[in-house]
């Protein structure tokens, strides 16, 4: 007759797998979740706030073309276009 595992690790061969499960839960509670907020989100922050403001004047522009009484300024279109486009 043959015998294996002779010594301590052959009493409880379950023990190993124990330790190894143990281990791994100890390092999965000391991980804790963590949020950074970027720069660029925070930037994306403050742009939301003059989104707003610019559509509040979109707002005001579309009620003044519904009912006539936006005016506009030719000269200053063709050179708002023309800067538009130089600038680039």
């Amino acid at each position: 007759m043959k015998i294996n595992n002779i010594g301590p690790s052959g009493i409880n061969p379950y023990k190993r797998q124990m330790n190894k499960l143990d281990a791994a839960a100890s390092t999965q509670n000391k991980k804790a979740d963590k949020v950074e907020i970027s720069s660029t989100a925070k930037e994306m922050q403050q742009l939301s706030q003059v989104s707003v403001q610019r559509q509040q004047k979109v707002e005001e522009l579309k009620l003044q073309v519904e009912n006539g009484t936006y005016k506009l300024n030719p000269k200053e279109t063709a050179k708002s276009i023309i800067n538009f486009y130089h600038n680039k």
